[in-house]
This record gives C-alpha cells, structure tokens and sequence, in this order.
C-alpha cells in the first residue's frame, strides 16, 4: 500500500530534472510564438519549419565539422531568413498571415530535406555539441540544464531590452493598433518584417538546442511545435496578467513553458499503458482547452465593485 502511494511522488522525481531542462529549451521557441501571436497579434505557422530548419541546418554543419558555435547561429540566421521571407508574403503580396506561414513550412519542410542529404533523419552521437562538452565534466542531464538554462533567460533577458527600446516600444505599437501606428508615422511593415525575423531566429535556435540534447534530428521535428508554443504562452499567461510588466510576462512564458514539459511528461508517466508518446498533442490540446476555459468561466464571474456595494446599501435603505 505505501509503495502504491509514493508511486506517484517518485514519478515526479523522475520527470522533473529532465522535464525542466526540455522545458527550458521549448522555451525559446515559446517565447518567438508569444512575439508574434502577443506582441504582433499574429498567428505564426511558419515556426514549425524554422524550428526544425533550425536543428537540420546545425547537425549537417556539425557532421562536416564545423564548430558548433558557427553551426547555431547559421541555423538562426536561416530561421531569420525564413520569418522575413514569411512577412514579405503577409505584407509586400497581401496573402493572410496564418497562409502565409503555411506556404513557409510547406516549402521549409522540402528544403529541410535537401539540409540532411535527402535523408528522414541525421544522428549526432559522436558529434561535439555544446551539451557534449558540458557532459564530459558533469552529466548529460545537468548539461542539458544548465544550458537550456543559460540560452533560456538570455532570450528573456535580450527580448526584455529589445522591446524596451524606442524601436521595440514602435513594433508593440504595431502589434496593438497598425493604423494609430502609421498615422504616427511608423513603418509598420518594416517592423513586422523585422521582429517576425526574430520570432523565427528564436525557434530555430530552440530546434538547434533541441537536436544537440537528443543527438538526433528530423526533417518532420517541428511538427506540432506552434501548439507546443501557444500551450507555454497559454500556461504562462494564466498566472500572469497582461496588465503586469513586461518582464513578468516574460518570466510568466518561460515557466509555463517548463510547466508544460512537466505536465505532459506526468500525464505520460502516471497514466503509462493507457497513453503514449502518440498522444503528447491529444495532451497538449487538451491542456490548452483547459486553460482557456478556465480563464474565460473566471472573467464571466461577477465582480463585487464599489458602485455595486454602493448600490445594495442604497437599494437596503429604501425598503
């Protein structure tokens, strides 16, 4: 009976360090998918092929030995490339954000393809990656934490000063109100180009993470990776408010990020035999579903304000 009971608690333990570390790097590519669904109020498809254009494009360098450092920021670059090339398409053609980033993953999942040698998937094992060389001097676990961790609050730490400066404070102008926007002035296609840019830079540097952590990577990898996305924004937004700085609303998207990973990594441990690694998007929109729900029951819930007190005593006199 005992052992029946703490079965759970030791199914926690098991997944929590593993499940941060996964946490930590999903949250890069959650932050780019809360920079262009929240920030430019734009919903983003294109992520699920920079994501893997990202790990595709380092593990091929690294297979041919070139350093991983020069390795990641190709990768980002050519998930910058692909977010401008998806912004070109909404603003320059006129084509609907959401089929534009379509035609994006569409094209990003043939030349992800061509990246790995007309090859499904690239194995790294034997490769230097960033997580190997920690590795060495600790263990694969804590290597995988300590630089998801590293990377993970870096990107809250530049996203933070970028939309801070003049030019951030214009693209969240852009995202609030496009027409206020250009009336005062703001070229509000150049900073969608830019900042959808950055969006996509930052998922294809969590894929280039990602592949380096598994030692493995896969044309297909990014599939399913915008809901991932929108279940840590989701996540993080239903303990922070919009209303609260912007800093905390980063931080709000990196944890529930991680609590994501945790989440879905103990639906699939405590319910082991009835679900699988199959079912983690039946999961994840199944959280997703939860959450809005709950946020929307709660905003219709009455509120007892003042003028409503006010009123009540009022109403208590007169009869």
């Amino acid at each position: 009976m005992l052992l029946q009971l703490c079965a759970p608690l030791t199914a926690v333990f098991n997944v929590l360090p593993g499940s941060i570390a996964d946490g930590f790097i999903w949250s890069i590519l959650t932050i780019g998918v809360f920079i262009s669904y929240k920030i430019l109020n734009i919903a983003d498809m294109s992520v699920e092929g920079t994501f893997a254009l990202g790990g595709t494009v380092t593990a091929a360098l690294l297979t041919i030995g070139v350093p991983v450092s020069v390795a990641m920021i190709v990768g980002a670059i050519g998930g910058f490339i692909a977010g401008v090339f998806t912004a070109i398409l909404h603003t320059k053609l006129k084509i609907p954000a959401i089929l534009s980033g379509i035609l994006t993953m569409f094209i990003l999942y043939s030349i992800n393809i061509h990246v790995l040698g007309n090859k499904a998937s690239l194995a790294l094992l034997g490769r230097i990656t960033l997580m190997r060389k920690l590795a060495e001097a600790t263990s694969p676990m804590v290597a995988n934490l300590i630089v998801g961790g590293i990377f993970a609050l870096l990107t809250v730490g530049a996203s933070y000063w970028f939309f801070g400066t003049k030019y951030g404070s214009s693209v969240r102008a852009t995202g609030c109100n496009p027409e206020m926007a250009r009336a005062q002035g703001i070229n509000t296609d150049g900073r969608i180009i830019l900042t959808l840019g950055i969006s996509n830079a930052l998922a294809a540097l969590s894929g280039s993470l990602l592949a380096q952590s598994n030692n493995n990577v896969t044309a297909n990898m990014g599939s399913g990776a915008i809901v991932i996305g929108l279940a840590g924004v989701v996540l993080g937004e239903a303990f922070v408010k919009e209303k609260w700085p912007f800093a905390f609303r980063l931080i709000g998207v990196l944890a529930g990020s991680v609590l994501y990973r945790i989440v879905i990594a103990l639906a699939l441990q405590l319910l082991n035999g009835f679900l699988t690694a199959d079912d983690m998007k039946l999961i994840s929109a199944v959280l997703i579903i939860a959450v809005l729900a709950a946020k929307r029951f709660s905003a219709k819930r009455p509120l007892k304000t003042k003028s409503n007190n006010l009123s009540e005593n009022l109403n208590a006199e007169n009869k």
